[in-house]
């Protein structure tokens, strides 16, 4: 349950660290001091890319598509506002305090620097669809502290920062193209603060416990694929395939697992609401792009497939797709050389 506002950890001090505890005690405490030393004032970066660059310009079909996006991503920074001020209230051991309140600044900045963008783009953020609400109203509304790492750490980040990494890659327009660094940095840093904290409260846990995780967990991800899915229309308008979103975010879920199995040896390789996940995202986003024509009988089909594992799903077919695009462009240099 979270700490009641009402009382003060006054027993914050009496925890006894291990050696390992106490190395990620300091990891935590770190994360505060970073976020201090790498504070950017959003007016005075904003003011100076549309500075250099000159107001936000797109056709309309492309700006009203960038700020259904990234009106998401605004609701997203107000909602992992309150998230992390939940989180600094919730945790008790300084480490983690420090870390989640350096959080809630930084998610502040997030908030008022996409709002204003969005405003110098020309366009009023409209409200979330169900399914993005469904996501935050999740996390923001469980008493579960490890629900709420996992939420908002590992679940609401990750899918920030895979759409921050592919809408800058595309550079669809030049201000957003040198904000999005700015929002990724902080966004890396956050993740930390899950890794350190929520395994440890997972190995406490009761069989019963973990499954309602992990059910929480599944439904986290299946409402942020569907949310995904009422942005495919704005997606494709600036070049962006929701496939390649999928691959990237399956990517840095891989990559912050490896970082969990460094800290916790115990923590599962390939959990099987991982493998599930990835047969639904088959389901809704199937082989062959936004215009295929596949039956929902093959879609389904296709579905058990990947979670059994009897054919690649998203995350290794967009990586063939990927060494595949690498390796021609090696070609044509070595040709032109």
């Amino acid at each position: 349950m979270l700490l009641s506002r009402e009382s003060l950890p006054y027993d914050m001090f009496d925890v006894a660290y291990s050696d390992k505890e106490a190395r990620r005690a300091r990891r935590m405490e770190s994360i505060y001091h970073v976020g201090q030393d790498r504070i950017w004032d959003g007016r005075a970066v904003l003011a100076e890319l549309i500075e250099r660059h000159g107001k936000p310009a797109l056709a309309a079909r492309e700006r009203g598509a960038l700020a259904q996006i990234f009106s998401v991503i605004m609701w997203g920074e107000l909602a992992a506002w309150k998230i992390s001020a939940q989180l600094t209230d919730a945790i008790v051991p300084l480490p983690g305090k420090l870390a989640a309140a350096s959080q809630v600044h930084d998610e502040a900045r997030h908030f008022y620097v996409m709002h204003d963008y969005l405003e110098a783009l020309g366009e009023r953020p409209p409200p979330l669809d169900r399914w993005s609400r469904r996501v935050l109203s999740l996390t923001l509304g469980t008493k579960s502290l490890a629900k709420k790492l996992l939420g908002m750490q590992l679940t609401i980040e990750t899918i920030a920062l895979t759409i921050f990494q592919r809408v800058r890659e595309l550079e669809v327009e030049p201000v957003l193209t040198h904000l999005l660094p700015y929002y990724e940095r902080d966004e890396a840093r956050h993740v930390g603060l899950g890794i350190q904290m929520l395994p440890e409260l997972i190995a406490k846990m009761s069989l019963a416990e973990r499954i309602d995780l992990a059910v929480f967990h599944l439904d986290l991800y299946g409402s942020a694929v569907m949310s995904l899915k009422s942005l495919e229309p704005a997606l494709l308008s600036i070049g962006v395939d929701p496939r390649s979103l999928l691959a990237i975010g399956f990517r840095k879920q891989s990559d912050i697992d490896a970082m969990l199995r460094e800290e916790f040896p115990g923590w599962p390789e390939d959990p099987p609401e991982q493998r599930a996940f990835a047969g639904f995202c088959e389901l809704v986003f199937p082989t062959g792009g936004f215009d295929a024509k596949v039956p929902m009988r093959e879609r389904v089909r296709a579905a058990f497939d990947v979670a059994r594992r009897k054919r690649p799903g998203v995350l290794e077919i967009e990586a063939e797709k990927r060494a595949a695009r690498r390796s021609d462009a090696l070609h044509r240099v070595a040709e032109a050389s």
